[in-house]
């Protein structure tokens, strides 16, 4: 096959995988914030040594030229802290994840700016390759066009390929798992099984020596 008729070929995928790229840069999320005690939080599943980035802000429609200010925290599976700012409109966290789990990131009305108005926050989002900053990548190695692209789809099929062992890995757990739950659920029907067969004799066997004492039989 000749390199034309491989591109040929391969063109179809390609463009699928390009629009994968496109559209996979990360999630835009819109939260609502109550103005007095309410705080809202968003997660995400995410297995260790994923890098993470993400941007917040205020959008405050009812005074654009006074933005209220919020306070931010995120925290890893464990509790730990990994980002924490007070009194502020906008904001950016990145990290790399050292544990698998929810990481949970929270936003509220800071105490000392009292709102009347519920606030809007903006929260982009992004993990694993859709952080990584390609621009800078394409201007270190010199690399643009298909090359960048082709660039992109090897990181998102490693991507996809650490997605699909971690799949693997959880699918083989919550196997373990269930196939220990239903040996000890056995074993327990087996005991209980045991333990009707000892009641029920016992009872058998006190009867007999009743009717033996009374003479009955």
């Amino acid at each position: 096959m000749s390199i034309r008729d491989r591109s040929v070929a391969f063109s179809p995928v390609l463009t699928v995988v390009l629009f994968l790229l496109a559209v996979n840069h990360g999630e835009a999320i819109w939260l609502t914030i109550p103005p007095t005690g309410g705080t809202k939080c968003v997660s995400e599943e995410i297995q260790s040594n994923v890098v993470v980035l993400a941007d917040y802000y205020v959008v405050d429609e009812h005074s654009p030229e006074n933005t209220p200010a919020i306070s931010a925290k995120v925290t890893s599976p464990y509790g730990n802290n990994l980002h924490h700012q007070d009194n502020v409109t906008h904001g950016q966290f990145a990290f790399t994840t050292q544990e698998t789990g929810n990481y949970l990131a929270c936003f509220w009305v800071d105490s000392t700016h009292p709102q009347a108005n519920p606030l809007t926050l903006g929260i982009d989002w992004k993990t694993g390759i859709a952080a990584k900053d390609w621009d800078s990548v394409a201007k270190k190695e010199k690399i643009e066009g298909v090359d960048l692209q082709l660039r992109r789809l090897d990181g998102l099929v490693q991507s996809i390929r650490e997605n699909i062992n971690y799949i693997k890995d959880r699918e083989a757990e919550m196997r373990e798992v269930s196939e220990t739950t239903n040996s000890r659920v056995a074993w327990f029907s087996i005991m209980s099984l045991g333990v009707c067969l000892c009641v029920a004799g016992s009872q058998i066997w006190y009867l007999k020596r009743y009717f033996h004492k009374k003479k009955l039989i």
